[in-house]
This record gives structure tokens, C-alpha cells and sequence, in this order.
């Protein structure tokens, strides 16, 4: 798995009616900067708003996944978007003039083709990963559906579908890792039983629906003027809507191609998570609704986790550095000097510990009757631990310092007391240059965040 993000080398476009719209949309995608993630604008609308493909912006679910904003609306989102994800592209801005991604045959496979020809480019910044270290699972009683995720090393799944039809029967779709998107979930094409048909024209939807566009399931054949009547909609032959089977341009692509298209539209959905997964997914019966409430599941989980430690404090863990160490590289002394061990450092992350102790000078003052450790101290402390970090990429770091450029974003989530252990984590936003250091800071006692920063430095050499 490719742990850099990618884009677009080039840009490409494509235009075709919508499904449950019939009119004609103009598509354009368009490669984008590093942590952009995968962004819809609405070029026909003022202002040409723009909605991140995240789950939080899910607005319906009936016949297909639409988000939006305010009156904005993009519909029939998820064959694109599982094109993009599973192919690997992170980063992308897609224009379109209409509210529907156009439906093509139904399947992904001509956006496959149109993203292989524009290449896909590696770019800067590492992937984020939702890793999974955790059974966890969401149930739709009402539905009969559920989707459980595993922990994995790697993006797998698996669906079973079932929908009591003596045409479909049970079906199962697994796709190992994303490589087999392109050939085997790729080509396959959504699908209607014929019942549905006529209910989904009476409410104004499937405009734009034919042969050419979706399989048509005949769980319970028509009569003859019926018959008629759809074989004209859909530009074939009614004698086909008179018997059990399936109506489908050139038969069927895979014998399960109905898992498969089930498989196509829950990759699509879960790209709406906007990380990818390493974990083994199990759905059972899913379908847009339950797909994308389970994206949102996924999100909350990501959103959670931002204020849980990545790394366990384990005292019986030999330290990368111990405290002499650390007067090596650091120019502070007690009582000035917070930080007591370097437990991990990585070449753009590091984590550190301080021992918080009531005989801590500052708690003489603050406060006598109820001591509580600074937040001014506290940002120093995890600066400190940060500087460990900075100046381990400069030869002879004792002969140099940082110093603090800029503080932002500072939260204090919870006091911070005498017996506390204070666990930092500090990763760099980006690559160190000219001696310039930018942080993400963090400060934890036990699971809880307690104080955060984005903290700025430059290494300057000692006089």
C-alpha cells in the first residue's frame, strides 16, 4: 500500500445524462494541491459552491448518494468516487454543471478508463489511515442489514446480498485488496427489479434510465400491455419483461454481478470516510443508507480518536532517551528542563514524558491551597520535547537552539496536578526548511487530551 498521498497527473472530462434527472452534465476532474481530499463544485450554481465528499455532508440515500449544502445538491456521487479511491487518487476537484453525476452504463468502468489515461502522480505528504484495532459494527433491524469492520493490515471486503428473489438468489462479492477494483467490481452495473419501475416514473425519478444504463431484474413477469409499456421506456424487447430473468445489454457481465455492483457502491460510499481503511469490512445486505451511516460512524470514530494518545506510555519501556541524554541535546537546565524521557521519535514525529511532581518549584505559587501546572508551562514542555525532534536533524545539536516563532490554536482541555503523567506527541505539519519547524503539539494524561498547540520555531546555532 503506497503510504503517499496521490493526484491526478492531468485533467479529464466527460459528459452524459443522469439517471434519475435524463439531463445532460458536464464533468470535469481536476488534480488537487496535497490534503485537499476529493471536493465537488458546482460550476452552474453562483458562487459555484464547492462540497467535500465526506460523509457528514450525506443529504438522502433513497436511489443513490446525494450530499450537499444549504440548497446545493450533487446526486449519484458513489461510482466516481469509488473509481477515484479505489484507483488511489486522494486529492481531486471535480467540476460538474448539473445536480447528477452522469450515470454512463451504470458501472465505474468508463471512469476507470478516463483516470488511467490522465495517470495518477505521487505527491508530498503521507496518507492519514483510519486503522483499526477493534471489532465495530452498525445494525439497520429494520433493514435486515448490517456492516462489521475488522482490524486488518490491510482494505478488504466482503458482501453478501439477499434480496428472497428467485432470480438473484444469495449472492457474495470479496475483494481482497483495491487492486481488483479496476477489473472485477469496476465493470459491473447497477440494477432495477422491474416491479420497482413504473412506482420510480410515477415519482419523477429514473429520466434518464434505459437498457443501456442498468440490468433489469424480472422477478415476476408482466402482462402483455405492461410489458409493452416498459419495453418502450427501456428500448427493448417486451417478450423479455413476459419471463423470469434478467433484461441486460450483451447478459451479464459476472454471474454475481449483483454483489458486485453492491460491492461498487459500498467502496464508493466508504471513500466518504475521506481516510483509507485498514480493516476487513463485512456487509450484509447494505445499501446507501447503512453504507453511509456506517461512513459516519467511521468519521465520529476519526474525530474521537484525534483527542486519544497514538502511543501508550509503558514505564518498563527502555526510553530513546533518557534524561542525560536530553541534557545532551537541550540546552535547558532544572528547574526549567520538562521533560523527562523521550519514549518514540520517528523522522516527523516524536513522543515524550514528564513526570509532574508536587515538588515542581511553580507549585509553590500556583496555587498554594490548589496546585495546577501552568498552561504556559505546559506549551513549554511540549516545545521542549519538539525541539528534541528539530535539533536531532542537525549535526553537533548542543551547539544549537529553537526559539519560538508563533503559538496557535491553544486549548487547555482539563488541569493538569501533582502524580499526573504528562504524555507528549508532536508531528511535524511539514518539512522542515531554512531551519523553520512547524508543529501539531499535543499534551495527554492518561486518555485525555490536556492541552494542544500549533507551535512554530527556528533552529538558530549558539553564539
Amino acid at each position: 500500500m503506497n503510504n503517499k498521498q496521490q493526484t491526478l497527473a492531468n485533467s479529464f472530462q466527460f459528459s452524459g445524462k443522469g439517471l434519475h434527472t435524463g439531463t445532460t452534465v458536464n464533468v470535469r476532474v481536476n488534480p488537487a494541491e496535497d490534503n485537499h481530499g476529493i471536493k465537488f463544485k458546482r460550476s452552474d450554481v453562483d458562487n459555484a459552491p464547492t462540497i467535500d465528499a465526506l460523509a457528514e455532508n450525506v443529504i438522502e440515500t433513497s436511489r443513490s448518494t446525494v450530499i450537499g449544502k444549504g440548497d446545493v445538491r450533487i446526486s449519484t456521487v458513489e461510482h466516481l468516487l469509488a473509481a477515484l479511491w479505489s484507483l488511489g487518487v486522494d486529492n481531486a476537484l471535480i467540476e460538474i454543471d448539473g445536480p447528477e453525476v452522469p450515470i454512463i452504463d451504470g458501472s465505474a468502468a468508463v471512469w476507470v478508463n478516463l483516470i488511467n489515461e490522465a495517470g495518477i502522480t505521487t505527491q508530498l505528504e503521507d496518507r492519514v489511515y483510519l486503522t483499526v484495532n477493534e471489532k465495530a459494527e452498525l445494525i439497520n433491524e429494520d433493514r435486515g442489514s448490517y456492516i462489521s469492520i475488522y482490524p486488518d493490515d490491510e482494505y478488504s471486503l466482503s458482501v453478501h446480498i439477499d434480496f428472497k428473489s428467485k432470480v438473484v438468489g444469495k449472492q457474495y462479492a470479496v475483494v481482497e485488496n483495491q487492486d481488483e477494483f479496476e477489473t472485477k467490481i469496476a465493470p459491473c452495473r447497477t440494477f432495477v427489479f422491474l416491479h420497482e419501475i413504473l412506482p420510480l416514473i410515477q415519482h419523477n425519478l429514473i429520466k434518464g434510465g434505459d437498457i443501456a444504463n442498468a440490468i433489469v431484474i424480472v422477478e415476476n413477469p408482466l402482462p402483455t400491455e405492461q410489458a409493452k409499456e416498459i419495453g418502450k421506456i427501456f428500448d427493448c424487447d417486451q417478450k423479455q419483461a413476459e419471463k423470469a430473468g434478467y433484461i441486460a445489454t450483451n447478459g451479464l457481465r459476472f454471474e454475481n454481478e449483483i454483489a458486485r455492483h453492491k460491492m461498487l457502491d459500498l467502496m464508493g460510499d466508504l471513500a466518504l470516510v475521506g481516510r483509507r481503511i485498514k480493516g476487513h469490512i463485512v456487509a450484509h445486505k447494505p445499501g446507501h443508507c447503512i453504507n453511509t451511516d456506517f461512513a459516519k460512524m467511521l468519521r465520529k470514530q476519526i474525530k474521537n480518536n484525534a483527542d486519544k494518545p497514538l502511543f501508550k506510555y509503558d514505564p518498563n519501556q527502555t526510553p530513546v532517551y533518557d534524561i542525560n541524554q536530553i541534557k545532551n541535546i537541550l540546552p535547558h537546565r532544572p528547574p526549567f528542563l520538562l521533560v523527562d524521557k523521550i519514549m518514540s521519535m520517528g523522522k516527523d514525529f516524536v513522543v515524550g514524558v514528564k513526570q509532574v511532581t508536587m515538588n515542581e518549584p511553580f507549585f509553590v505559587g500556583h496555587f498554594p491551597e490548589e496546585p495546577v501546572m501552568p498552561g504556559v508551562l505546559q506549551v513549554e514542555a511540549m516545545a521542549q520535547c519538539g525541539g528534541i525532534l528539530a535539533l536531532s536533524t542537525v549535526d553537533d545539536p548542543e551547539c544549537y537552539s529553537t526559539y519560538f516563532l508563533k503559538i496557535d490554536g491553544v486549548k487547555f482541555k482539563r488541569k493538569v496536578v501533582p502524580g499526573d503523567t504528562l504524555l507528549f506527541h508532536l508531528e511535524l505539519e511539514g518539512p522542515i526548511r531554512r531551519g523553520i519547524v512547524a508543529m501539531k503539539a499535543k499534551a495527554f494524561v492518561g486518555d485525555n487530551l490536556a492541552c494542544e498547540a500549533d507551535l512554530t520555531a527556528m533552529i538558530t546555532k549558539n553564539k
